[in-house]
């Protein structure tokens, strides 16, 4: 898949949450509550009054507000991806590993993954694919198995 890129923005029905028309053409409702009240960067737009300001940057590959107040594409799609339950978020992630009782190592030989990439994965730091998260429900199966 290519990278995803935006052609439009704009404030959406609901608190927080935005209008996304993406290069492709697809248009997406993404709701920005999460990071809003998570990030202290984001902390202004809480108001309201600032977030209606959101505008297209960087030729598509982010959003923003001001000159300090921006969010890249890449993290508004994987956010809509994680919306739309097609994606697993760093915090499922870390509950899905923890729920199976797993150390960080233990989930890279399980899954197949570096033990950098599961860290990065727990982080936020790199978005989780699809691929992944199917490995994690195929190996609870599994690991129900060996128990």
């Amino acid at each position: 898949m290519e990278q995803p890129r935006i052609e439009n923005v704009e404030p959406a029905e609901g608190r927080l949450c935005l209008r996304v028309t993406w290069r492709d053409g697809s248009i997406s409702t993404v709701d920005m509550t999460d990071p809003i009240q998570r990030l202290k960067v984001f902390r202004p737009l809480r108001e309201g009054e600032l977030f209606e300001r959101v505008r297209t940057a960087d030729y598509g590959w982010a959003i923003a507000w001001t000159d300090d107040i921006d969010f890249s594409a890449d993290s508004l799609w994987r956010l809509k991806e994680e919306q739309a339950g097609r994606a697993m978020s760093a915090r499922e992630f870390r509950e899905w590993r923890a729920a199976n009782t797993l150390s960080q190592a233990a989930t890279a030989e399980v899954l197949g993954l570096s033990a950098r990439m599961v860290k990065y994965y727990e982080s936020g730091e790199k978005p989780i694919p699809r691929t992944v998260y199917l490995a994690c429900k195929g190996a609870e199966t599994e690991l129900r198995e060996r128990a």
